[in-house]
């Protein structure tokens, strides 16, 4: 329930005071925060300490104090990739850690729910929670021959997403689709599909670009609401600089090929092998901008460009568009900074940490029942 606290939420899963001030931290790691807003976490201004330590104690007073955040997930045109993903990311990760301090009051996929009865379960969370709820939107909004290309409940998604973002207190568009358009506003876009933050212009929109979405990314930007009521800093395409403020080329394990000159020139070449740069076989890297080298997926395991599969760049807007997935680009390359390098890497060590801390948690959890 929303009345009870995020750390009520926490006990009850196992997780001891010790390892509850430890995640604290991790937090502050995993959202990538810089400066946290100590006159808006409710905590003494008196207070002289560093600045990781107001991150800390902030995020500490908040998840002590505040309910746990209602969510609306509204699914459109898409492909349930995003849901997919956050629900199989690893369990329990500290992205799964976070999502467990909230409720998710509706979302059509994972709701045992269906028809009237789950359309009233949302109906009811949005006049209870009015201003309250995040509201995270998955797939693009068909406005073509007046919406009727996506229909739910005998509404257009136009006008369901108009009213639930009347009364979220954040709004989330998650995977390329709800940022941007994604794969249903390919030339010719015959829906006429549009993101979110096209039609909502009222409010910010935050764009968890990709295809899907990390995850992580996902959580960690739900978490920074939860933790400190506000949004994080946003580039100019309204996405976390935390995940999209370097590009995958600043990050990529195969870098130092690209430095040397040496290319893949084909999937089964030499180069292919030994792990050469796959710039020349179309990676979009260079103008791509998202965390997939450094967080990865399923437990930091791998990501394309270390499988063996260049970039395709799907974090960005209009990349179905942008010509052949393996046609090679032409794009300025700037060196990531050793700060910008060094936060990635901690981040990505922050959420592999807390992965670890809540398993232990619930093993002793275990061995106490036993």
């Amino acid at each position: 329930m929303p009345d009870e606290t995020i750390k009520q939420s926490l006990a009850k899963q196992g997780v001891s005071r010790r390892d509850f001030l430890k995640l604290s931290g991790l937090l502050a790691a995993a959202m990538g925060l810089q400066a946290a807003p100590v006159e808006a976490s409710g905590l003494p201004v008196s207070l002289n300490a560093p600045a990781s330590g107001y991150q800390e104690q902030a995020i500490l007073h908040a998840i002590e104090t505040k309910q746990r955040l209602p969510v609306i997930w509204l699914e459109f045109q898409d492909c349930t990739g995003c849901t997919e993903a956050v629900s199989r990311s690893v369990s329990p990760s500290l992205g799964n850690l976070v999502l467990n301090t909230l409720t998710i009051e509706y979302h059509e996929t994972l709701s045992a729910a269906a028809g009237f009865q789950v359309e009233q379960a949302k109906k009811d969370a949005m006049e209870k929670y009015a201003g309250q709820y995040v509201l995270v939107v998955e797939g693009s909004i068909p406005t073509d021959n007046d919406g009727s290309y996506c229909v739910i409940g005998g509404r257009s998604a136009v006008d369901i997403l108009k009213e639930a973002a009347a009364g979220a207190a954040a709004i989330i568009a998650v995977g390329n689709c709800a940022a941007y358009g994604g794969l249903p506003k390919a030339k010719p876009n015959p829906t006429g599909a549009k993101g979110v933050w096209e039609l909502i212009t009222d409010k910010a929109v935050v764009n968890i670009s990709g295809c899907p979405a990390i995850p992580e990314a996902t959580t960690g930007v739900i978490a920074h609401f939860a933790v400190f009521g506000t949004l994080p800093k946003l580039d100019k395409l309204n996405r976390p600089l935390t995940f999209y403020g370097k590009t995958v080329h600043d990050r990529c394990l195969r870098r130092p090929f690209y430095e040397a000159g040496k290319f893949a020139l084909s999937f089964d070449d030499e180069g292919a092998r030994e792990g050469y740069c796959l710039y020349k076989l179309g990676c979009k890297g260079p103008t791509t901008y998202n965390a997939c080298a450094t967080i990865k997926w399923d437990q930091g395991l791998s990501f394309p460009i270390q499988s063996g599969h260049p970039c395709l760049g799907c974090s960005e807007p209009n990349f179905w568009d942008g010509g052949g997935f393996y046609e090679g680009q032409s794009a300025p390359l700037d060196r990531p900074t050793i700060a910008a390098v060094g936060a990635a890497i901690g981040a990505g060590a922050a959420l592999g940490i807390g992965t670890a801390l809540v398993n232990q948690s619930k093993k002793k959890a275990k061995k106490g029942e036993s």
